[in-house]
């Protein structure tokens, strides 16, 4: 388990690049899931790490697992090594490039400002 203070920076950095609400995100999943022929149920819906993510939104600063803290930590590296890419163009309103819906399954929303 990290120390306070290596848990503290974690917990703000993941609160930092998830800019999407506990709210927004189960949206998010439930639509991304959505097909004409099948439906998954509500808690099913995304990806097991955008399940993971949205389990650790609903959390207490105190409550995360060793597993979250892992998660937490992916995100994090995820969504700061996309935006520290320079040569990629920035995703405007309505793109549905796999980039911008993958980041948005993480909780990040690159269109949306930082919490």
């Amino acid at each position: 388990m990290a120390d306070a203070l290596e848990l503290g920076a974690l917990w703000e950095d993941f609160h930092r690049v998830v800019n999407m609400t506990s709210q927004e995100l189960a949206d998010w999943l439930r639509v991304r899931d959505a097909a004409e022929s099948t439906e998954p149920l509500p808690e099913e819906a995304g990806t097991p790490t955008g399940q993971h993510v949205l389990s650790v939104l609903r959390k207490r600063r105190t409550d995360p697992t060793d597993d979250d803290l892992r998660v937490m930590r992916e995100v994090v590296d995820t969504v700061t090594a996309r935006a520290d890419l320079e040569n990629e163009p920035v995703p405007e309103a309505g793109d549905t490039a796999e980039t911008r819906r993958r980041l948005m399954s993480l909780g990040h929303d690159p269109l949306k400002a930082a919490r």
